[in-house]
């Protein structure tokens, strides 16, 4: 399977179903809040399939001098252990070179685990 990552907002109903897909329904519960909070983001990468469809974003928060932090990382379930999440923070990680931290912290819940 082929992907690109670019720098990009998705439009806000492919942000909700990528994030329903990965079952994170306390951010989907208001989708309007949740566009919101991608927009408002230091930084948003965007990996989509061959066909364009969106299979995975990272989102980060940052002063953009010091500190930056993996706020999410998404990959769609049938898209999960095919690189795709791990282009992601090589790609923020090339990015963000000049910036002293780079934070990714996860919920102590199995799949979260599991995942990263």
């Amino acid at each position: 399977m082929t992907f690109t990552i670019a720098d990009e907002i998705p439009a806000a109903d492919e942000i909700v179903a990528l994030y329903r897909s990965v079952g994170w329904t306390a951010y989907t519960a208001d989708p309007d809040r949740l566009a919101a909070a991608v927009r408002a983001s230091y930084s948003v990468l965007a990996a989509r399939d061959d066909t364009g469809a969106l299979i995975g974003m990272l989102r980060t928060l940052s002063d953009g001098l010091t500190i930056v932090y993996v706020q999410d990382i998404l990959v769609s379930p049938g898209h999960r252990r095919s690189g795709v999440g791990g282009a992601l923070l090589d790609h923020l990680i090339g990015q963000t070179a000049d910036i002293r931290q780079t934070v990714l912290l996860t919920d102590d819940e199995p799949a979260q685990r599991a995942f990263y």
